[in-house]
C-alpha cells in the first residue's frame, strides 16, 4: 500500500508516494519496506530504536518527538492512537464492516459475551467472539493470549471475521485494551458494564484510575446497558451520555430481572421491561449469572432479535468451561469449578451456591504472583463470610514464593472462626477437597476455571486441568 492511503490524512509525510509492504510496533518484525511505529511501554520506547529501523529496511518511522529523521519520521501526537488507525487502514477497516458488541466490567464479561453470541447465532447471524478463553468465528475456534488482543492482531482478527462473512462481533473489552487503544477507531453500537471490584490494580494505580480506563469504552459506543446493581454502574450511569439503560436483579430499572429461582440445575426468573415480562429459563445456576444474561437480553432486543427466539436459545445454553462448571463425579457430593479470582467473583459464586448447598460448602483458592497483592486478604475475607470451611493453595504463583502469597491471604482471617487448611500444592489440596468432602456437599474450585496450565517460577507453564485432577482424585479414593 502507498504509506499515505495508510496515513489516511492522520498526519503529515513528506514520501506519500512511498510502498509499504508492512506494518509493525515491534522491532523484531521490521524489513525492507515496513513502517516502523515507536510506541512507548513500560519497559521499553520504540523511539529509541527509531534510527536503528531505519537501517534495518524500514521506509518510514512514526513518532511523537522530533528525531532528527527528516523526512523519513512521520510526526503525531499519539503513536498509539495513530498504530490504531493505520491497522484498520491496512486491513481495509473492517470495523466498519460488522456492528461490534462491547462488554467490559471485572466479572461476567466472559458469560455474557457468550450468552449475546448464542443468541445472536441461534437468530441466524454468524457471529465472531474475541475474549478471554478464546476467540470465535462462527463455529471455529481460535486460541487468544490476551483478552483484548494487540493492536495488529485485533485489526487482523476482525479483518478475518469480516472475511468470514460476520454481521456481528461481540467482545470482551478489556482495561488494558481500552489504555493501551489496542481497538483502534472502533465503535461500538451497544456497551454493556457488569460491574467493577477490585483487581489489576498491579497494572492501574488506584479503583479511580481502574475505572475511568473502563469508562472509555462508553465515550465509543452508541448505547450502553448499565448495571444499576453496582456502585461504580450506578455512577458510570449519571455520567455518560449517550443512550443508556439501566438494568438489575434486586429492584426495578429500565429492564429488570423478577421471580429469581436458582437450583443447582438451573434457573428461572421474569425479564422484565416497561409493562412487558418473559419468562426465561436456563441451564446455569447463580443470581450473577441471571444478571449477566438480563444483559445479554436487552443487547439481543435492541437488535429487534424475537423474544421467543431469544428465550429458547437461553433455555438450550449450556455455559462457560470454567464458569460455575460441575464437574462430574458420580459421587454424593458436588465438585464446581470457576475463574473466581477476585473478593467479588468469590463472593458472588459462593453465595450462589450456598442458596442450594444441602450439606458444607468448601472452597479451595489461592491468589496468583505477581499480581495485586492487597486483594489477597480480601479474598480470604470474601470466602470465609460464605464457605464451611478453607482450604488455602496456590494459583499462578509465577516468580512469587507460594508460601509467602499464603501468608499474604492468611492475614484476612485472622479473627474468624471457620475451619481451613494450608496445602500448598494445588493438586494435593484438590485431592484432600475430595477426600474430606461428604455426603451433600459442594466444592468450590475457585480461581483456574477454564485454565488448563499453572506458571510457576520462572514463568513455567505446565499442563494443570482441574477437571482431570479431580477425575485422579477420585481414583484415588476408590
Amino acid at each position: 500500500m502507498k504509506l499515505r492511503d495508510i496515513i489516511e490524512n492522520n498526519a503529515v509525510t513528506a514520501i506519500g508516494d512511498a510502498e509499504i509492504t508492512s506494518i509493525t510496533d515491534d522491532t523484531r518484525r521490521v524489513t525492507d519496506g515496513s513502517l516502523f511505529v515507536c510506541i512507548r511501554g513500560a519497559k521499553f520506547d520504540g523511539h529509541d530504536a527509531a534510527s536503528e529501523m531505519l537501517e534495518k529496511g524500514a521506509v518510514a518511522v512514526v513518532c511523537e518527538r522530533d528525531l532528527g529523521l527528516g523526512e523519513r519520521q512521520i510526526l503525531t501526537d499519539d503513536t498509539r492512537t495513530l498504530y490504531g488507525k493505520i491497522c484498520a487502514a491496512w486491513f481495509g477497516h473492517p470495523e466498519r464492516k460488522m456492528t461490534l458488541i462491547g462488554v467490559t466490567g471485572t466479572n461476567g464479561k466472559t458469560t455474557t459475551t457468550s450468552v449475546i453470541k448464542h443468541i445472536l447465532m441461534s437468530a441466524g447471524f454468524k457471529t465472531g467472539l474475541i475474549g478471554t478463553i478464546q476467540n470465535e468465528i462462527g463455529n471455529e475456534v481460535i486460541h487468544t493470549e490476551n483478552t483484548t488482543p494487540l493492536t495488529y492482531e485485533f485489526m487482523a482478527l476482525l479483518a478475518k471475521m469480516a472475511e468470514a462473512g460476520c454481521k456481528y462481533v461481540v467482545m470482551e473489552v478489556s482495561s488494558f485494551g481500552l489504555c493501551q487503544k489496542r481497538i483502534g477507531p472502533s465503535f461500538f453500537k451497544t456497551a454493556v458494564f457488569t460491574n467493577l471490584t477490585q483487581d489489576h490494580l498491579d497494572y492501574h494505580k488506584d479503583m479511580e484510575d481502574y475505572y475511568q480506563a473502563k469508562k472509555m469504552l462508553f465515550d465509543i459506543c452508541e448505547a450502553a446497558i448499565i448495571n444499576k446493581d453496582d456502585e461504580y454502574g450506578r455512577r458510570l450511569y449519571s455520567e455518560v451520555s449517550c443512550d443508556k439503560y439501566s438494568f438489575s436483579v434486586k429492584e426495578n430499572a429500565d429492564i429488570y430481572a423478577d421471580g429469581i429461582k436458582i437450583k443447582s440445575t438451573g434457573s428461572s426468573f421474569w425479564y422484565c421491561t416497561g409493562d412487558k415480562s418473559h419468562l426465561v429459563k436456563t441451564r446455569i445456576p447463580g443470581l450473577f449469572n441471571v444478571s449477566n444474561i438480563t444483559a445479554a437480553i436487552a443487547v439481543c432486543l435492541r437488535e429487534g432479535i424475537s423474544v421467543d427466539t431469544i428465550t429458547e436459545a437461553i433455555e438450550n445454553y449450556n455455559g462457560v468451561k470454567g464458569r460455575c462448571e460441575v464437574i462430574p463425579t458420580g459421587r454424593d457430593f458436588t465438585v464446581i469449578c470457576d475463574y473466581a479470582h477476585t473478593p467479588d467473583a468469590i463472593e458472588n459464586i459462593l453465595r450462589s451456591v450456598k442458596e442450594y448447598t444441602d450439606g458444607r460448602l468448601i472452597c479451595l483458592f489461592g491468589c496468583g504472583g505477581n499480581r495485586d497483592a492487597a486483594k489477597r486478604p480480601k479474598m480470604a475475607m470474601a470466602a470465609a463470610s460464605y464457605a464451611d470451611k478453607l482450604i488455602v493453595t496456590s494459583d499462578n504463583p509465577r516468580n512469587e514464593d507460594p508460601e509467602a502469597i499464603i501468608k499474604d491471604i492468611l492475614v484476612g482471617l485472622e479473627g474468624s472462626e471457620i475451619p481451613y487448611d494450608v496445602v500448598t500444592d494445588r493438586r494435593e489440596a484438590i485431592y484432600h477437597a475430595l477426600k474430606i468432602a461428604e455426603k451433600g456437599d459442594i466444592i468450590v474450585l475457585a480461581g483456574k476455571g477454564h485454565e488448563d496450565y499453572q506458571i510457576l517460577s520462572g514463568m513455567e507453564h505446565i499442563h494443570f486441568d482441574e477437571r482431570e485432577i479431580v477425575a485422579e482424585g477420585l481414583k484415588l479414593l476408590d
